[in-house]
């Protein structure tokens, strides 16, 4: 070639680099999107067992979306939650602090939500929301918040839409807040945050965005469970025969919710409740496909907490025995995560993970683990390396607390402790997963009790902020239920 000819030759290729659009080229099409930043939605239903599910082996509850969604991503198979009750669930997840480092032990007082002495109890941490604004994205609420100061937006959303309170008396024609107004919403509320949270994604399509879908559903709780469903699916479940839930004597640590023992009817409403977040899942999967974001937006699906439902005679949580429970059915929560072509689709995994390691490894994932806050140090892991597919050396230890109950869970062993006095249990997890035989105090034991005594003292001692430590005379930003030392 001539340089005559060169010249013209260099001189198209440079023509057609300049002129064709960059979606065309393939290899700066894909350089591109990998540079652009992941959207989140975080999908936190309320008071929810992993085992209601179709996906964790449920036969008698319909969740085609939630499975849909396991399927298509990795679903952690004893994934726990540090605490039995909303408020501190919440705060966990989105701070990646332990009741005893974020103040909050219980359920919040509606007196902090609304009126002259509300408060946001996040106020002194860093969070999700105020980290990712602080990246660049949208931030939007979308269901109930539960920690605080509920009419104005905080902790980074700008968008917000909520419950003035955090108990649920019912699904349909509620007080919401929206704009800054508590107004009466018509219908049925589930779908309500369904919708907002659609819109929120059509509004911000073009831009990053987190969205924070906290649904109040199934919520399986309160006088709610002995009336009728009422959404499309209550024909389904009416007079429905439901192996998964056990009908059992109940427990003599059952304290609250002994009107819902082994009743058809608070079965068949805990099954419609579900189905009914199951459907604004479809919706929500539904929206990202049709508007183009499914490879760009991490799906995160949870409970704050575990849920009981007749399994060995107990029904609810934690906080509705006396003593305070951690039953593991109270702890184990479900969490699915889900990116198409970054996350191997069909996945388990098997490694015990806390709610307080959600934090840190969403930040992995979105490769922001440096604006994770230094104080107070979250105990929380990052996980990420796992959603990638990558083997990483794991722990495969949780802790748990409420108020004076703390326990420890181990591949092998739970041990739980209360102050001052006990009672104590001990069970070996493998022989006995329904925990029937408590072997404190049984011969042969000593040594494993006090390992596992010794490993829970030094995580709180590592931990917990002694304002807020009340085992050793610290305090609760919520009211307390239980005494303390």
């Amino acid at each position: 070639m001539d340089a005559q000819s060169f010249r013209i030759f260099a001189f198209f290729v440079l023509f057609i680099a300049i002129a064709v659009p960059s979606g065309a080229r393939g290899e700066e099409s894909t350089d591109a999107k990998a540079d652009s930043p992941i959207n989140v939605v975080f999908i936190l239903t309320d008071n929810q067992g992993a085992w209601t599910l179709g996906c964790y082996g449920n036969p008698d509850i319909r969740t085609p979306n939630i499975d849909r969604l396991a399927g298509d991503g990795m679903r952690f198979t004893r994934a726990m939650s540090s605490n039995p009750v909303c408020s501190p669930t919440r705060a966990t997840f989105l701070t990646g602090l332990i009741p005893s480092q974020h103040g909050l032990h219980s359920f919040l007082d509606p007196q902090y939500m609304m009126g002259p002495r509300a408060y946001n109890t996040l106020d002194e941490f860093t969070s999700l929301g105020e980290i990712l604004e602080g990246e660049g994205y949208v931030c939007g609420l979308s269901g109930k918040w539960h920690l605080g100061a509920n009419l104005t937006p905080s902790e980074g959303f700008s968008y917000w839409i909520t419950k003035p309170d955090g108990s649920t008396r019912e699904f349909y024609d509620q007080d919401i807040i929206e704009d800054g107004v508590v107004r009466r919403e018509e219908g049925y509320t589930t779908d309500l945050w369904t919708r907002k949270g659609v819109e929120f994604i059509e509004r911000n399509r073009d831009r990053p965005f987190f969205l924070y879908l906290a649904y109040n559903g199934p919520y399986s709780l309160g006088r709610l469970m002995l009336n009728r469903p009422r959404n499309r699916h209550a024909e389904v479940y009416r007079d429905h025969h439901f192996d998964s839930f056990p009908v059992d004597a109940m427990h003599p640590w059952q304290h609250h919710n002994k009107a819902f023992h082994n009743q058809q009817v608070a079965m068949e409403r805990v099954a419609a409740e579900t189905s009914g977040v199951d459907d604004g899942v479809g919706e929500i999967l539904r929206a990202l496909q049709r508007l183009g974001l499914d490879e760009k937006t991490l799906v995160v699906y949870a409970a704050d907490q575990g849920w009981m439902g007749g399994q060995n005679g107990l029904w609810g949580m934690g906080d509705h025995t006396r003593p305070i429970g951690a039953h593991e059915l109270m702890m184990q929560i479900p969490l699915l995560f889900r990116q198409p072509g970054r996350i191997p689709a069909g996945t388990t995994n098997n490694h015990l993970v806390s709610n307080y390691d959600f934090l840190p490894t969403v930040l992995g994932y979105l490769d922001l683990s440096d604006r994770m806050a230094a104080t107070p140090r979250s105990p929380g892991r990052d996980f990420s390396p796992m959603l990638r597919g990558q083997t990483v050396p794991w722990d495969d230890t949780v802790y748990y607390e409420m108020e004076t109950c703390r326990a420890i869970r181990t591949n092998r062993w739970k041990y739980v402790a209360r102050f001052p006095d006990g009672p104590y249990e001990l069970y070996d997890m493998q022989a006995d997963p329904r925990e029937r035989f408590n072997l404190f105090g049984q011969p042969g034991t000593e040594a494993t009790r006090k390992k596992l005594s010794e490993q829970l003292d030094q995580f709180f001692s590592t931990y917990a902020d002694p304002q807020y430590d009340v085992w050793n005379g610290g305090r609760s930003k919520a009211r307390r239920l239980t005494g303390a030392r």
